[in-house]
């Protein structure tokens, strides 16, 4: 697995090549520049660590969106503007403090087409939406049924257009369908606020 770091803290790069050196090919350490897509044509990763420090860089984020991504996050606060910045792309948030072999882990998983989820991070927004869950305006139709299932499950828009056979477009606009109805905006928001509905059973 070829893995790029994307940090802007010098210390940062190199502690987390340190980590994962003796486990996967680390083929560069970048700091978070308006070049990043040229950087990505040069180095052709597999996968991309971006750590959004403390104080949430994610100017960058938007150039990673067709790669699978390790972003490593301060706090809770921070998972809502990531998810919506990487709507429909392959992801993994972590807490900057997670241990190696959590980015190890999530390295592997991501590479594989599903997505992590730190717990730590995804309990506080959990547990405000549970305060009050609002009824459907509209029903979902069984294709978007089986569509949430599918996010539920953590797969990619071009995992779920093959399985059901269609085209990653005609997704897209599922997804699309299925954030209006539930009045969400992102993968995340629509597993808690369907499973709290009882559209899906985790």
């Amino acid at each position: 697995m070829r893995v790029l770091i994307i940090a802007d803290d010098l210390l940062t790069r190199a502690g987390l090549a340190s980590l994962l050196n003796p486990h996967v090919d680390v083929i560069g350490q970048i700091p978070i520049t308006q070049t990043l897509t040229d950087d990505l044509s040069i180095y052709r990763p597999d996968v991309v660590i971006y750590d959004a420090g403390y104080d949430l860089q994610l100017d960058g984020l938007a150039s990673l969106v067709d790669l699978p991504l390790v972003v490593l996050l301060p706090d809770a606060e921070s998972v809502l503007k990531v998810m919506t910045v990487l709507n429909g792309t392959v992801y993994a948030l972590l807490h900057r403090e997670a241990t190696a072999l959590w980015i190890l882990q999530a390295l592997d998983t991501v590479n594989e087409g599903l997505m992590v989820f730190d717990p730590a991070l995804m309990e506080p927004l959990i547990t405000r939406t549970e305060l009050f869950v609002e009824p459907l305006l509209e029903h979902l139709t069984p294709r978007e049924l089986e569509v949430l299932q599918y996010l539920a499950q953590g797969l990619a828009n071009k995992t779920i257009a093959q399985i059901l056979g269609i085209s990653p477009n005609t997704v897209k606009f599922h997804i699309n369908a299925i954030f209006s109805k539930l009045n969400v905006q992102s993968r995340t928001e629509a597993v808690v606020r369907a499973t709290q509905l009882g559209l899906i059973i985790l």
